[in-house]
């Protein structure tokens, strides 16, 4: 009688225990809806305005990548430009060296004609190459008149071979002409040439300004195009999130609606079945607890009876103490559990099989630790993939750093290579000129050097004819004979037979003493001297003279001495210079052809690091894109692993305890 009062007592405060679960419960389910239903609304007038926002931030980048496509284009089309203007230029540059040198030589030519023609020196001139090339020039002219060339070319050639010289102005007037016309001629090629460098640079600077203007451009669009890029990918995530967890919101809410009404059936069931577990149990012990029963088992069954009662209070005891840890297990976790349903329901009724119970509770338990074994594979997974994303992410990023350095180094080494080439362009350009002029220089040297010995020769052969012919008169011990005439073959054998030897052509040159020099011209000869008296010899004076004649001749072999070791200096540094100049040349265009390389280099370098900082990035947005994945996946698992884990502890701990108890009945 005692085991049916405690066992009623146990089934009230089972009940008790149940109802304040129940009312937790249903307090969930109140307050998990309303906060789903504002997580619902919050996430449908979400989604629309983060698909509009999609669409024109597409549109936008659209456009961005169009406008990248053209500025480049015209970037390349201006870039061809100056390419295209800058081989012009170059090939118009040359034309007007050449010319500019052709104007030169020429004046140059006819300057120096102009000058022996003044200073009387025709004869001489006609005898040298500058005739010739005066020849050429006139030749060639196509400005001068015709009767002007002819003239020119008749005096040419008349005066090949005699000492002729013109006795008026007229032919150094037309060679004067002739010179102001190619100066002109010059003056205007050389405005041309300005007027088109002026140009060209002009258009050089429009087109470097404008493509200045388009990479700038270029650039911030990059820019902006990227961080579209970046922008329009987080928003289809933020969509993609968005949707999914509506979805899931909403699979959550139908499941919780359901999951509450599913509790509500059972707790009605439950109160009705308590209800009548309580009334059964009362009207028991009020049947057992008569007189006249207790008076009836101890007549007819004083023992077994009390056996009996003992036995089947004790198993219905254990079945409901058995369902209701069920009941609390399935109260604790927080999702429904098929399972824990399906185990109730089996300790339900009045012919409980506790075998397949208990194996319902072992194979359920065997379920939950497979599902913990699963859950902290999962954790370890996630946690080795995200440490391994993680380095990876930091590795690409470092690369990507990189990657941007040496983009950022080699533009930098590009635009020092380039004004080193430009300094040795300038460099080379400037020897160049420097060399030119050394030339022209030692041309005129060497010319002012061959006049001068000419004329110092010629003045001290005339000076030493001077001084002979004073010896002949005053000294004929120092005088010295002219060399006899050397008979040719010829005349020989004519003189050898008893004939005349041919006569002595006279001398010419100066006063017919066979001394010539250049650049002599035959003035008018001026008014007759006064008469002399009657003739006496100075022989004092004569000495005077003679010494004064030898001083100047001492004079002249030290100046013509002295110029020579000139020329030799002057020719030996010219030499020196030249071979300088060549070493320096070579040096520095050697250099410039390893300049070029480097540049080559470092340009295809940086394209290199360009095309490395690209895959670089696209392989780190991979990687962004898996760790947010990984993210996806995991953080729920993460966060609640503990959670589940004590859950689910909890839960096994239960259904071992509802075994024990079922364990411990005894129905012999």
């Amino acid at each position: 009688m005692k085991m049916l009062e405690m066992m009623q007592k146990k089934v009230e405060a089972e009940g008790e225990k149940e109802k304040e679960m129940f009312d937790k419960y249903m307090c969930y389910c109140k307050t998990s809806g309303g906060d789903l239903q504002a997580s619902i609304a919050t996430s449908e007038s979400k989604a629309p305005q983060v698909s509009s926002d999609i669409k024109e931030g597409e549109a936008k980048k659209a456009g961005l990548d169009e406008d990248l496509v053209n500025h480049k284009k015209d970037r390349e089309a201006a870039k061809a430009t100056i390419a295209e203007v800058t081989a012009i230029r170059e090939k118009e540059a040359a034309a007007f060296a050449e010319k500019k040198a052709s104007y030169g030589s020429d004046i140059a030519a006819m300057e120096k004609a102009i000058a022996a023609l003044e200073k009387g020196m025709a004869g001489a001139f006609l005898q040298t190459s500058g005739a010739q090339k005066l020849r050429s020039i006139v030749q060639s002219n196509e400005h001068m008149l015709e009767a002007d060339r002819e003239e020119i070319l008749a005096f040419i050639e008349g005066g090949q071979g005699s000492q002729y010289a013109p006795q008026s102005g007229e032919i150094t007037g037309i060679l004067k002409e002739l010179m102001e016309s190619m100066a002109k001629g010059l003056s205007e090629e050389t405005a041309t040439e300005e007027a088109a460098i002026a140009s060209y640079e002009a258009l050089v600077a429009a087109k470097n300004k404008e493509i200045g203007a388009l990479t700038a451009s270029i650039e911030e669009k990059t820019v902006q195009t990227g961080e579209l890029a970046v922008s329009i990918v987080n928003m289809k995530d933020d969509l993609s999130d968005t949707e999914a967890a509506l979805l899931e919101d909403k699979q959550f809410l139908a499941d919780l609606s359901k999951n509450c009404e599913t509790k509500q059936a059972e707790w009605d069931v439950i109160v009705k079945t308590r209800s009548e577990e309580l009334s059964a149990l009362a009207e028991t012990i009020k049947v057992l607890n008569d007189d006249e029963a207790l008076e009836l088992f101890k007549k007819t069954l004083p023992s077994a009876a009390s056996s009996f009662v003992q036995v089947k209070v004790a198993g219905v005891s254990m079945t409901k103490r058995a369902l209701a840890v069920i009941r609390a297990a399935q109260g604790s976790t927080k999702k429904p559990s098929h399972q824990l349903d399906l185990i109730a329901l089996a300790l339900h009724g009045k012919n409980v099989e506790m075998g397949k119970v208990i194996a319902m509770i072992d194979e359920m338990v065997a379920v939950l630790k497979k599902e913990q074994t699963d859950d902290d594979s999962k954790k370890e997974f996630c946690t080795s993939e995200l440490d391994t994303s993680d380095d990876k992410k930091k590795g690409l990023e470092l690369a990507l750093s990189e990657a941007e350095t040496a983009i950022s180094s080699a533009e930098g080494s590009i635009a020092t290579i380039t004004s080193e080439i430009e300094a040795l362009v300038a460099g080379i350009k400037e020897l160049d000129k420097a060399v030119a002029e050394a030339t022209d220089l030692r041309k005129d040297q060497h010319a002012d050097y061959v006049e001068l010995i000419a004329q110092d020769s010629a003045a001290k052969e005339l000076l030493e004819f001077a001084k002979n012919n004073l010896n002949k008169f005053y000294n004929p011990k120092l005088y010295v004979p002219p060399p006899k005439q050397e008979l040719s073959a010829e005349d020989t054998i004519v003189v050898n037979l008893g004939g005349t030897a041919p006569p002595t052509p006279a001398p010419g040159g100066i006063a017919g003493t066979g001394v010539a020099v250049l650049g002599q011209s035959k003035a008018a000869p001026p008014p007759p001297p006064e008469t002399f008296g009657a003739y006496s010899k100075k022989t004092e004076e004569t000495t005077g003279v003679i010494s004064m004649i030898d001083m100047l001749i001492k004079d002249l072999d030290k100046e013509m001495t002295t110029a020579e070791t000139e020329e030799k200096d002057g020719q030996a540094d010219y030499e020196a210079m030249m071979k300088d100049s060549a070493a320096k040349r070579a040096a520095d265009s050697k250099l410039l052809s390893e300049k070029e390389g480097s540049k080559a280099e470092t340009e295809a370098a940086l394209q290199a690091a360009s095309e490395n900082k690209a895959v670089t990035s696209k392989e780190l947005m991979g990687a962004l894109e898996t760790i947010k994945a990984l993210h996806t996946e995991c953080d729920w698992l993460l966060q609640y692993h503990d959670v589940r884990k004590e859950a689910r502890a909890g839960e096994i701990e239960s259904l071992n305890k509802a075994k024990a108890v079922l364990s411990g009945s005894d129905f012999s």
